[in-house]
């Protein structure tokens, strides 16, 4: 019997630490989530210029088509 509740405390023991190490972050993990976070607002950044290239495309070619008439 106590040779079950050593294994057993061992056990809650070493999954507590277990689980308590992978809560922390370490310097990769955040390198990473700063580098996740840079792409992200590049792309945001890419879209909204592309959205404003899009929109003076449009003014360009309404007036072509205006000056052709």
């Amino acid at each position: 019997m106590p040779d079950t509740v050593w294994r057993l405390a061992l056990t809650v023991g070493l999954g507590l630490a277990l689980l308590a190490g992978c809560e922390q972050k370490g310097p990769a993990e955040k390198a990473g989530k700063k580098i996740d976070k840079a792409v992200e607002d590049t792309g945001k950044e890419i879209q909204k210029a592309g959205e404003a290239i899009g929109e003076k495309l449009d003014e360009a070619a309404k007036k072509a088509r205006n000056a052709t008439k």
